[in-house]
């Protein structure tokens, strides 16, 4: 059967750009399928209907949700190229509880950099740096979370880089002050084609916070 692969996704999304990562590490041709989440469309809803978020992975007509869960879908079907998750067992476990621990954690924090004000603000602010340097201890000397290739882990940090100018400039801090450490990851996962064609310019990012702080009235 030919593999006919669709995402449903939306271009700001650091969930979307794992999922868009993983098909580019696996080489995998796709139709892309760019969504309003102001008005989802019926085959989003038809795909999606307990969460009706994206992204979404349509593979041959059978649709996988969940970023984490289709990236290690990706990982398992196509199997013959650039392996994401780990051999060994307890490793490939570990890989799994970190970007747990980023869906858990880092949204939250990241959110409060612009979607509140005063103490929330800052409590983001601070939030977001303790997670990023305790994800530094586990980066520790190595060049990716998968060591000397692009893993699980990374795939599923990397896509918060392109909002880190829009947090930085809207909460008035550095994150490179802070985690230099995570800063210099990013500059070696961006020098991979599969990452940097999938992640949206930070600048194109920026405005589009800035029209959801007005429409939230944090302007």
């Amino acid at each position: 059967m030919a593999n006919e692969v669709k995402l449903l996704d939306f271009w700001p999304s650091m969930f979307g750009m794992r999922v868009r990562i993983a098909l580019a590490e696996k080489g995998v041709a796709y139709e892309y399928v760019e969504e309003d989440l102001r008005n989802k469309s019926p085959l989003l809803l038809q795909m999606n209907p307990i969460h009706k978020k994206i992204p979404v992975l349509v593979h041959n007509g059978k649709p996988i949700s969940e970023s984490s869960i289709i990236v290690q879908y990706i990982d398992e079907t196509w199997k013959d190229r650039a392996p994401l998750l780990p051999s060994d067992p307890y490793e490939r476990a570990q890989a799994r509880f970190w970007v747990d621990f980023i869906d858990k954690k880092l949204y939250d924090e990241t959110r409060k950099t612009w979607g509140s004000k005063g103490e929330e603000q800052e409590a983001g602010k601070r939030g977001m740096i303790a997670i990023l340097k305790q994800l530094e201890e586990v980066l520790g000397e190595k060049a990716f979370f998968g060591g000397e290739c692009l893993g699980f882990v990374d795939i599923g940090l990397i896509g918060f880089s392109s909002w880190f100018y829009s947090y930085e400039t809207i909460g008035k801090f550095s994150i490179e002050a802070e985690c230099p450490k995570i800063m210099a990851w990013v500059k070696r996962c961006l020098q991979k084609e599969s990452v940097s064609k999938s992640l949206p310019d930070p600048m194109k990012v920026y405005p589009f916070v800035l029209e959801i702080m007005k429409a939230l009235g944090l302007d």
